[in-house]
């Protein structure tokens, strides 16, 4: 077997598969497309006869899904800006600037990755309660404020600026604040774009704090939605698909359009260490 035809092979072969792992997503959207009772016939039938879309006019105007959508959206939102500020600080902290300990606090930070995000919850909670920010939009944000897989992320791809560039800049006269905004952000392009769709992810899909923080229907994400609605109308496949799409689709589509710039950060993160 030639080279032409094993390449044809292998490419036959991973469309094949990627066909497969694309079928439940695209079985979720044609099933959004059906009419009611369409979707549970057996066997189920692969494309709607009469395409609609009144399972998502009635997802927004009956069951009111918009207002977690736009919930999702603003707590996504504002999760990616608060991990970008605190993140892309302290992972610029830890690669370039000395201070006492600073070794010893990363590895630290480092130990706290084995720890389950679960455990954390409870003393979480109980001090937002003190707070008074359970049932709230900021409540729920605080866990995004920095996270340590962000700050290494930074570190290591920090790592790679040269020493001398700060340094030229700082016998210029520039302030590290102004060395930090002007050089070393447009440097961390590629890592900001990673650490940006990672969080926005993270924070779109979230779906256990959400529901334990906020007890208000009016202030629940999408994801917390979707489980209720799932519970009230489980017979409605139809309709639970077009919940799923609207969910997953928009995040989807913001991945592909970013995948480049997201691959470029994790492979220069990961040269130094």
């Amino acid at each position: 077997m030639n080279s032409s035809v094993r390449a044809l092979a292998v490419n036959a072969a991973l469309a094949a598969i990627s066909l497969l792992t694309l079928m439940p997503l695209l079985w979720m959207v044609s099933a959004s497309l059906m009419a009611p009772g369409e979707a549970s016939r057996f066997p189920p039938p692969l494309w709607p006869q009469a395409p609609t879309l009144a399972n998502y006019r009635e997802l927004f105007a009956s069951v009111g899904i918009g207002r977690q959508f736009a919930n999702s959206l603003a707590m996504a939102s504002g999760a990616t800006v608060l991990s970008l500020c605190f993140n892309l600080a302290a992972g610029y902290a830890f690669a370039k600037l000395e201070f006492r300990g600073r070794e010893q606090l990363f590895r630290t930070l480092l130990g706290a990755l084995v720890i389950p995000a679960q455990v954390t919850m409870l003393p979480l909670f109980l001090m937002l309660e003190r707070m008074g920010l359970v049932n709230t939009l900021p409540g729920v944000l605080i866990p995004w404020l920095a996270s340590v897989f962000g700050i290494f992320l930074v570190r290591q791809y920090a790592l790679t600026i040269p020493d001398e560039l700060l340094e030229a800049a700082r016998m210029d006269g520039a302030s590290e604040w102004r060395i930090f905004v002007d050089v070393v952000l447009p440097l961390l392009k590629p890592v900001i774009v990673t650490l940006a769709l990672l969080s926005f992810l993270g924070a779109w899909n979230d779906f256990m704090w959400p529901l334990i923080v906020l007890s208000d229907r009016d202030l629940q994400t999408l994801p917390v939605a979707l489980a209720a609605l799932s519970r009230e109308h489980v017979s409605d496949t139809e309709l639970m698909m077009a919940g799923a799409v609207v969910t997953v689709v928009p995040v989807l589509v913001l991945f592909l359009a970013l995948q480049r710039f997201y691959m470029q950060g994790l492979m220069m993160g990961s040269v130094k260490g």
